[in-house]
């Protein structure tokens, strides 16, 4: 054992497959990370501030923890995490630890109990599980820790042995904190990427007077059609200054529609007075994709599509602590026909990379892998959320790559906040794709040499390039 993680572990159990996949992890565990997508905050790079304590960084700001605490009866605000209108949450950081720790068996079996073990093995060098006999223990050794300049935000990606991190940023925000990352001569590399929900989406709280200002940061007339899609292309260009290479779209559906310009201009109308129903909203959601399938084509952003999710699906919840807060639930996904108005007007593009990506497992050989497998503009994104795990990822290979191949996938991503398990969910995707590519040698499926070329490229290469990285 090498503190609390097998230096084995989900490699497969027969010895010859074993000693193949450890060889094959061998060439790839020390490859820089590339994180094309995530959702840290870039304040940290730029402050270069402590982290407040243990359970600031590791509890509080991490919904695949907490939401399993709440499923079991552990209150959020027991946990810390912020109300919307200020009322009294726990703000004492070991007590919060101290209620994690109680309860760290709730995550046996799954991959937040993973990538736990790793972060408090690999980065604090604890070599026992948590529990409530030993919680002040461990709090105070991770706080020493934190306070040293090596556990600072800039160190830590350093020592993550990080290439480069993709943020996630609305498309109102001013992206100051990447401007002091830039300003700051730091060499880590920070990049944003531009998500247009807030005004793109009729339903989102706040949309008219989300256009109003996306108009006033613009000087575009966000009153009109044209002017609005001029705003987006503005608002792109900006995002691109500060090196942004993909834009990332969380619809409910992947509904695309390609309207003629007087028919979208009449529906955006509708939708500006607040007068569009339901259908109408979807259609514009629906339309407001493929128009960013055409901006990609004009100014290079990689598209990045994440539908399938009912988002805040406890509005209890939603009214009281806001967006993603672990009630982001899969739901059964169209692709085939959802897609075509996009792919009729754009999937056939070279130099278009549209990055799927779904919460739907039954749609992998149904319908992503054979539409990836012919349509040069789209690639298949990792399993995501709910199935970003062994047995996910695994899944997510055994059914995608006899139809689409390797080579139209993009690596992995760890769409993360929680950056201490950056590099745990990088090391297993490694570990799976390498035990998954041994087994192919092992059945005779694949030569050894092209096995070593395929786990660089899985853990590296592929990514790098499907986001111009």
């Amino acid at each position: 054992m090498a503190g609390l993680i097998d230096p084995d572990l989900l490699f497969p159990g027969d010895e010859r497959t074993r000693a193949v996949a450890r060889n094959l992890y061998t060439e790839v565990k020390g490859l820089p990370i590339v994180s094309p997508h995530g959702h840290t905050e870039p304040r940290w790079y730029a402050l270069d501030e402590p982290f407040p304590d243990p359970a600031q960084l590791l509890i509080v700001p991490d919904h695949y923890v907490f939401r399993m605490l709440f499923s079991q009866g552990v209150r959020l605000e027991d946990l810390g995490v912020p109300t919307l209108d200020g009322s009294p949450v726990e703000t004492d950081g070991r007590t919060i630890w101290r209620r994690f720790c109680e309860n760290y068996h709730l995550f046996r079996g799954t991959p937040t109990r993973l990538w736990f073990d790793y972060t408090l093995s690999n980065l604090f060098g604890v070599d026992e599980l948590p529990s409530a006999g030993n919680s002040d223990r461990l709090y105070d050794r991770i706080g020493e820790c934190l306070a040293r300049p090596d556990y600072r935000p800039r160190a830590l990606y350093e020592r993550f042995n990080i290439e480069v991190i993709s943020t996630t940023d609305g498309a109102l925000d001013p992206l100051a904190w990447h401007a002091k990352i830039r300003d700051s001569g730091w060499k880590g590399r920070v990049v944003p990427a531009y998500r247009p929900d807030a005004v793109v989406d009729p339903d989102f709280e706040g949309f008219s007077a989300n256009l109003d200002r996306l108009g006033e940061i613009t000087g575009a007339d966000t009153g009109s059609w044209s002017g609005y899609l001029d705003a987006h292309r503005a608002r792109r260009a900006y995002f691109k200054e500060f090196g942004a290479t993909s834009s990332d779209h969380g619809h409910a559906t992947a509904d695309t529609a390609n309207l003629a310009k007087a028919e979208a201009a009449a529906l955006f109308d509708k939708v500006r007075s607040g007068k569009a129903d339901a259908s109408e909203r979807r259609l514009f959601r629906a339309q407001m994709l493929t128009e960013m399938a055409k901006m990609s084509l004009d100014d290079g952003l990689v598209l990045q599509i994440h539908p399938g999710s009912f988002r805040n699906h406890a509005p209890a919840v939603m009214a009281k602590f806001g967006r993603d807060k672990g009630f982001d639930i899969p739901t059964r996904t169209d692709y085939v026909t959802a897609l075509k108005p996009l792919l009729d007007a754009v999937g056939l593009e070279r130099d278009l990379t549209v990055i799927l990506f779904t919460l739907d497992e039954t749609s992998y050989a149904r319908e992503l892998a054979p539409l990836a497998g012919v349509y040069p503009a789209l690639k298949l994104g990792p399993a995501w959320w709910f199935h970003d795990s062994p047995e996910g990822m695994r899944r997510f290979r055994e059914m995608t790559t006899e139809t689409a191949g390797f080579y139209n996938t993009v690596g992995f991503n760890d769409d993360t906040r929680a950056f201490p398990s950056i590099p745990a969910r990088h090391d297993i995707a490694r570990r799976v794709d390498c035990a998954f590519l041994a087994r192919l040698v092992a059945e005779h499926r694949l030569r050894e040499d092209e096995a070593y070329e395929l786990a660089r490229e899985l853990a590296y290469g592929l990514a790098k390039k499907a986001y111009k990285l």
